[in-house]
């Protein structure tokens, strides 16, 4: 596993590492953060939850070339790690990202999706990015919006707020890039 450090204007996407886990558990069990995401995390979120997800799923996907994540870094305090985003080889869901609701509402996540994006086509080499969102997520609805994704599915899932009407949104590389073209 090789994993870059990527870099935005504002912000350190550092790998994902086990000695992560405390500040992750610190900021994750939140329910603005978890609210949308999907039914798989657990909630009540454990004491330990943070800890078996890097040990027991995260870091081996990251080993195995299955997944990919970075924490996010406020390149002002890059010892505070804020969110965390990443990729993953699946048919439905890509890109998955949470945030510290301290730091939202200043376009980081925007930042953060943009950089992994670009990583997803130009170093991964996939021909394709699908995301799904929950409807009433308006703010990670936005991103998509403005990264000119389109959807593709509409259904509901099960998110940990429970079932909701839900989107696929999708891009393709040329898409992708044809948008990034000056």
């Amino acid at each position: 596993m090789n994993l870059p450090t990527l870099e935005t204007r504002r912000l350190w996407l550092k790998p994902l590492e086990l000695a992560d886990a405390p500040q992750v558990q610190a900021i994750f069990p939140q329910w603005e953060i978890v609210k949308h995401l999907n039914a798989k995390v657990p909630w009540p979120y454990p004491s330990d939850g943070a800890l078996f997800f890097f040990r027991e799923l995260a870091l081996p996907a990251m080993e195995h070339g299955e997944e990919w994540l970075w924490t996010l870094r406020p390149k002002s305090a890059p010892e505070n790690l804020i969110g965390v985003i990443s990729l993953a080889k699946s048919e439905e869901e890509n890109r998955g990202f949470w945030l510290d609701p301290k730091w939202q509402r200043q376009g980081l996540m925007s930042e953060a999706s943009e950089a992994v994006t670009d990583y997803w086509f130009d170093v991964l080499g996939f021909p394709v990015l699908r995301v799904p969102k929950a409807r009433a997520n308006t703010a990670s609805l936005r991103i998509s919006q403005k990264q000119g994704m389109r959807i593709i599915w509409s259904g509901e899932r099960d998110y940990v707020a429970g079932r909701l009407p839900s989107d696929i949104w999708e891009i393709t590389a040329e898409e992708w890039r044809t948008r990034k073209r000056p």
